[in-house]
This record gives structure tokens, C-alpha cells and sequence, in this order.
């Protein structure tokens, strides 16, 4: 069997993400969420004309040196003068207060003279300074924050000044983790003979978290047709809508996983991805649940995921495709083979901007270099190299 390209394994698994649904959160729960539903402003914010600063409200046109006004009231937040200004008539105001009718322009208090029920000011007027119009914020109608749009700290205060207790976010997919091997322990344990250090499940589980309602960990599962049979059977009887193994999935003596899951019913699109790290990737579907079956090295698996199980993600939560960045290179990169290569950088910060500077690194049990890592450069299949300073596609590893 041939090795499927990347962008027709991303493809394949995309088909098959159905299409997002709405659930109701409330706005303190909103925070990294998605947005299914605009957020559509049904009042003007401000909603009256209201004064940006402290000082005193008039008509530019009564201003002028050495004359005087009469202070005829206050406006402050939340109790506006109930009058209107006339002619050499003047109203003390305060910040977010609203202007009263007949005022056409606020002069801060630093720039006025105060005498009993009387007031001049030092600078010359400016008509309709320091007044924010009604609606300049937005107006009745206006779409605030799109759908597919992850929510901010900023996107939650316009939604809350838009008086929204609750919004339409994006129904977030319940996902399962298990992993596979004899070899592996948990963190904490002794190790013993031949053994190493499950981490696959705790990476994976933090990468996916933001996009998930829940993730499910199973646990490990050790080498055996039998347990496998049973452990996944027990984890698709809970109908998660998406389960990922890590590990088994080649096809060696001792990779069971592929066998097993087509014993349990499990229509499998494709199982070998041209890429590096990560050749070793099994997709498929049991009924409504997205089924990835991910290499057991630990870069390739967290890669793996990161190029094919993010997206899906996104897709499944109407999120746009994940960020793809163009930087020049810190240092050469080296040829690459027929295979697309997931190589690791670091982001440099430089007085003339952002660089990727590759690591040399490609070994993919190496968890190090890739928690050095800030970015993934994308070789294409076959690149002679790049020298230093050629711009090159890159992927975020933390973004969203």
C-alpha cells in the first residue's frame, strides 16, 4: 500500500467531521469557547450621547474669553441633568455621564475656571469634543463577534457591555484516549526492566482539552488481542465522538491495534500518511465516532495530532483552519527525503522580526527537542534545503 499525502489524509479526515452544533453557555463559561451563533448588538452602546471626561458640558458657540457661563446643574453616571442647555448656560459633568440636549461640547475640568454658580474656560471650544456620539461603540443591528470566533477575555466584554447573560457556543466533542504497549508505566512508578514512561495520553490530553467537553483516559493496555478487544469494546460502548489510541498502529508482529479495530467494526479510510514523523497513522469511523489510531513514539504522536487531529477539531467546532505562518529561517535547512517533514524550530525574536531557526534534531522518541520546540517548519516532500533567510511555511505548536 502506498503512502497517502498529507493533504489527502487531511481531507479525507475532514470529510468526516459533521457539521457544528449550537449549545447555549452562560458568559462566564464562554472563555476559549467558539461562538455558533453572532453576537447581534440589539441596543447602541453608548446609548445616549455621554461625555468622556470630567468637566463641563455647553455650546461651543457661547465659549469665548472671559466670558462667563451659568452652571445650571449636574449630569453624572446614571443620573443625567433632566434639563436642557441654552444660551450661556453650562452643566457639570462627569465621565460616561449623559450630555444634556441644547450641549454640543465638553471642556475638561483642568481647563476651566470655577466661581460660585458661574464658570470660564481657559482653552477655546471644540465642537463635539470629548462627547461620545450614541452608538459610537456599536449600534442596534451590528454583528460584535462572528461565528467560528474563539473567545477572548476582549470578545467576553463586548458580548457582557452588549448585555448578553448567555451565548450560542459550539458543541465541543467528547473525546477517548488510550494507549498501548507491555513497555509502558505510568508516571510515578518504578520502572523496570525494559520499560518506559507513558506519556502520549498526558500530552495529548493537554493539546486537546480546549477543544474538548470531555476526555476520557483508558488507561493503557498491554499487547494482547484479548484485552484490546475488551478495553475498546468498553470504550466505544460509551459512544465518545472521538477515540484515539496511541501505539500498535504499524504493522509489526506485536501492532495488534489495526486488527483489532476492524474485529469491533471499525471501517478504516487510510493507515500510512507520507510524513515524518508519524508514517504510522491509522483514520477511521465506528458509526459517529472518529476513530485515530496514532504512532506510539511520542513526537510522532503528539505531531500527528497536532497536523491531523486539531484540525478536525477546529472543523468539528466551526472554527477556521488552523493558523499557518511564513518566516524567514534563523539557519539552513537540510534536504529532505520523498516524505513531508514536521521539523522542529524555535521562534527567535530579532530586532527586524519573528525567525524560525530549525532543530537539528529528528529522532521521533526525542520528547525534548520537541518540548524545545516553538514551531514545526513544513519541508515539502523532496526540498533541496533552504538557505538561511528563505521564508518557510510554519506551523504554531500552542496556538489554538
Amino acid at each position: 500500500m502506498s503512502l497517502l499525502p498529507v493533504d489527502e489524509a487531511l481531507k479525507a479526515i475532514l470529510a468526516r467531521v459533521p457539521a457544528p452544533a449550537g449549545e447555549i453557555v452562560t458568559l462566564s463559561a464562554a472563555a476559549g469557547r467558539v461562538l455558533y451563533a453572532p453576537v447581534i448588538a440589539d441596543h447602541d452602546q453608548p446609548p445616549f450621547d455621554a461625555s468622556a471626561m470630567d468637566g463641563y458640558a455647553m455650546r461651543a458657540a457661547d465659549v469665548a474669553e472671559d466670558i462667563w457661563l451659568d452652571v445650571i446643574g449636574t449630569s453624572q453616571a446614571g443620573a443625567g441633568f433632566p434639563g436642557s442647555v441654552g444660551h450661556r448656560q453650562a452643566v457639570r459633568i462627569f465621565t460616561g455621564a449623559p450630555v444634556p440636549p441644547g450641549a454640543d461640547t465638553v471642556i475638561m475640568q483642568e481647563e476651566a475656571v470655577r466661581e460660585g454658580e458661574k464658570v470660564r474656560f481657559t482653552a477655546p471650544a471644540r465642537l463635539g469634543h470629548s462627547i461620545r456620539p450614541k452608538g459610537n461603540d456599536f449600534a442596534t443591528g451590528q454583528v460584535l463577534i462572528g461565528p467560528g470566533t474563539c473567545l477572548t477575555p476582549m470578545q467576553i466584554a463586548v458580548a457582557a457591555a452588549a448585555n448578553k447573560a448567555e451565548l450560542v457556543a459550539a458543541r465541543r466533542p467528547r473525546i477517548a484516549l488510550m494507549a498501548t504497549g507491555d513497555e509502558l508505566v505510568l508516571p510515578g512508578n518504578p520502572l523496570g526492566p525494559d520499560q518506559i514512561v507513558a506519556s502520549n495520553s498526558f500530552g495529548l490530553t493537554a493539546m486537546l482539552a480546549p477543544y474538548a467537553s470531555t476526555i476520557r483516559d483508558h488507561g493503557i493496555i498491554p499487547d494482547d488481542a484479548a484485552s484490546l478487544r475488551e478495553r475498546l469494546s468498553k470504550a466505544f460502548a460509551e459512544e465518545p465522538d472521538v477515540l484515539i489510541t496511541t501505539g500498535g498502529a504499524s504493522v509489526g508482529e506485536h501492532d495488534l491495534v489495526q486488527d483489532v479495530l476492524k474485529e469491533l467494526g471499525v471501517t478504516l479510510d487510510f493507515w500510512r500518511i507520507n510524513m515524518r514523523p508519524g508514517k504510522p497513522l491509522m483514520f477511521g469511523t465506528s458509526g459517529k465516532t472518529l476513530v485515530f489510531g496514532l504512532p506510539g513514539n511520542p513526537v510522532s504522536a503528539m505531531v500527528t495530532a497536532l497536523v491531523f487531529i486539531k484540525p478536525a477539531l477546529r472543523a468539528w467546532l466551526g472554527a477556521p483552519a488552523p493558523l499557518t505562518w511564513h518566516l524567514p529561517l534563523a539557519a539552513a535547512t537540510p534536504p529532505n527525503t520523498a516524505r513531508r517533514h514536521f521539523m522542529r524550530a524555535r521562534l527567535l525574536q530579532r530586532e527586524y522580526g519573528p525567525m524560525a531557526e530549525p532543530i537539528s534534531q529528528t529522532d521521533s522518541g526525542h520528547t525534548s527537542s520537541l518540548a524545545a520546540a516553538d514551531l514545526l517548519i513544513v519541508q515539502p516532500e523532496l526540498d533541496p534545503g533552504r538557505p538561511a533567510g528563505a521564508l518557510v511555511e510554519a506551523l504554531p505548536i500552542d496556538a489554538f
